[in-house]
């Protein structure tokens, strides 16, 4: 009964890791397409001042 007790925590302890992980994934990919956006924004506002002073 010991052992499963030892067990049923490290289950837990690695289930903690995984979502903590996964999370941390998470995270990342939403800050890339973050950063990707407001670059992507940043370089049309750029093209409109590049167009506007044109003319």
């Amino acid at each position: 009964m010991g052992g499963s007790a030892v067990d049923g925590k490290t289950a837990v302890s690695s289930d903690a890791v995984r979502e903590e992980s996964s999370r941390r994934k998470q995270m990342l990919i939403r800050a890339l397409i973050y950063i990707a956006g407001t670059h992507l924004f940043a370089g049309f506002v750029i093209l409109l001042f590049a167009v506007g002073g044109r003319h």
